[in-house]
């Protein structure tokens, strides 16, 4: 157990800090996911549309330091490609 004050308010910082980010992951994820799924049933217009969202998710989670830039730079190559292949 941490014996400082600050290094205790540290921890409540952190458990804090821990839930948002798990919570943006989780939602960046879940837009991967809608256009993967816009990608499987072929439907390159809604796949599009989903892209730009998750896109943009993707890249707001790398301002808010979830994700790094290449990763997310993978990431939305890689979805482009498979949106490009329909």
């Amino acid at each position: 157990m941490a014996n400082h004050k600050s290094a205790k308010s540290r921890i409540v910082r952190n458990n804090k800090r821990a839930v948002i980010n798990g919570a943006r992951r989780s939602r960046v994820r879940t837009f991967i996911k809608k256009v993967e799924a816009a990608i499987v049933a072929g439907d390159k217009e809604l796949a599009n549309s989903s892209f730009k969202i998750a896109e943009s998710e993707m890249m707001k989670a790398v301002r808010k330091g979830v994700f790094k830039m290449n990763t997310a730079a993978r990431k939305v190559s890689r979805l482009s490609q498979k949106i490009k292949a329909l």
